[in-house]
């Protein structure tokens, strides 16, 4: 080990003086922790393109460490402290997975980067469905809240499972009597979708743009204030439930980051943000610029935690294993 060591050194400075590779941009790591073709996955791909493309950088792997509706991959990122080649890819749904799911780590140890993105939810059925409108929905399902199935890509507390619930405490169904199936993803959820597992979905905007587009699904209602561009369907307000929600998504990195480091990561952000690429990726996914700084983004999730618990034991859906959380 000695010997390696002493030799090690004369080939460093070697290095250092002929230049070679010390200056190279470091390696940067993008952690989604959920499937393939989710939301988030789609969100951090499109993240590392436009830096590449952008020039701000060049070197960006994205990978998926799926399971526990997030938590795995939080554990994961939780236990990479220092590392200021990692971050990840993260919304709404790891803040209820918290909530839900029995694993110790939180977004509260973590270092908040910037919340990018905010998007609407849709009610989306199949095109041939017999469901043709929100109010027909809302009839089939007060009838029998258990057999008219709604599929979500988030688990309990995740932004699919709150906007459900929420439509049907406005419907006046009491949402622990819900029908809710969970899929791992946007992917699953779609093709739970398209083999008519369940009656209707919910799930953001952005992931189902291109089977909107092409006809291969019918949105009956999006969830937030004004209509979404683009999509042929009234908001829940104007639908007659009482329900105004927003998804998002943000990056994160490890605990135990320097001040310099940290900037590093932040900077890179705000150069996203002002870049050309990022500007069409937002109006090509139908996203919403929402950014947040650091210490924003921070406070926000803050604020997240305390509402999503609020809604859960509000419509007694919070799950023994989130108490005293």
């Amino acid at each position: 080990m000695l010997r390696r060591t002493v030799l090690a050194a004369p080939l460093l400075a070697m290095l250092a003086a002929s230049g070679c590779g010390l200056d190279r941009e470091p390696d940067l790591r993008l952690m989604v922790p959920n499937a393939p073709g989710s939301g988030y996955d789609i969100t951090a791909r499109t993240v590392a393109t436009a830096l590449h493309a952008a020039d701000v950088h060049r070197s960006i792997e994205v990978f998926n460490l799926p399971g526990a509706g997030g938590m795995v991959g939080l554990q994961r990122l939780v236990y990479e402290r220092g590392n200021s080649g990692l971050m990840m890819l993260m919304g709404l749904g790891l803040v209820g997975a918290q909530h839900t799911l029995p694993v110790p780590a939180r977004l509260a140890d973590v270092t908040a980067l910037a919340r990018l993105i905010q998007e609407p939810e849709i009610v989306v059925v199949t095109r041939d469905s017999p469901l043709t409108s929100l109010a027909g929905l809302v009839e089939a399902w007060r009838a029998d809240p258990a057999a008219l199935t709604v599929g979500g890509g988030s688990s309990r507390g995740g932004p699919d499972h709150l906007a459900a619930m929420l439509m049907a405490d406005a419907a006046g169904i009491a949402p622990p009597t819900v029908g809710y199936r969970q899929f791992d993803g946007g992917g699953a959820l779609l093709a739970a979708i398209l083999g008519k597992r369940v009656a209707f979905a919910v799930s953001s905007l952005g992931e189902y743009a291109e089977q909107i587009d092409a006809g291969q699904l019918r949105v009956l209602a999006v969830t937030s204030r004004s209509r979404a561009v683009g999509v042929d369907a009234p908001t829940l307000v104007e639908a007659g439930l009482d329900v105004v929600f927003d998804n998002w998504r943000g990056l994160v990195a490890p605990p135990g980051l320097s001040a310099q480091q940290t900037a590093v990561l932040s900077d890179m952000v705000v150069q996203l943000r002002a870049s050309q690429a990022w500007q069409e990726a937002l109006a090509g996914h139908r996203w919403t610029d929402a950014y947040l700084d650091g210490p924003e983004f921070a406070a926000f999730l803050r604020e997240q935690d305390q509402s999503v618990t609020r809604i859960l034991d509000g419509m007694g859906l919070a799950a023994p294993s989130a108490a005293g959380n």
